[in-house]
């Protein structure tokens, strides 16, 4: 009879793809499944890693190149930039931009909706 793992031991789900993420936000430059794997150092195996960068790359979070018969690894995006990803494509994905930009203006908060229109006048000039 195989040994399940405890429940409690389950990761969140996303909580593998952030840990790889970090390690090749980490990085000075792209990195193989292997240096992953070592990196992070949760005694995973090598094919989980190679599952979750594939992923990443498949979602445009990651880049890759071929060297030799496998690939090597890198962050598209720093975390800010990931986040600003996340929030263009759920504004692609509404059929009411307007509105939803309107909703999220409306609830930033006084020191939030400063810097916005600081950063608005920055990238007028």
């Amino acid at each position: 009879m195989r040994m399940r793992r405890d429940d409690t031991a389950r990761r969140a789900p996303g909580e593998l793809e952030a840990q790889v993420l970090a390690v090749l936000w980490k990085a000075d430059g792209p990195l193989s499944p292997a240096e992953v794997r070592e990196r992070l150092g949760a005694g995973l195996a090598y094919t989980t890693v190679v599952t979750i960068l594939s992923r990443l790359h498949e979602k445009g979070v990651a880049d890759r190149e071929k060297l030799g018969r496998s690939f090597r690894y890198r962050a598209v995006d720093d975390e800010p930039g990931l986040a600003a990803r996340r929030m263009t494509k759920v504004l692609d994905n509404e059929p009411d931009r307007d509105s939803v930009l309107a909703r999220f203006v409306s609830n930033l908060s006084e020191s939030d909706e400063h810097l916005l229109r600081e950063l608005l006048r920055q990238n007028e000039g």
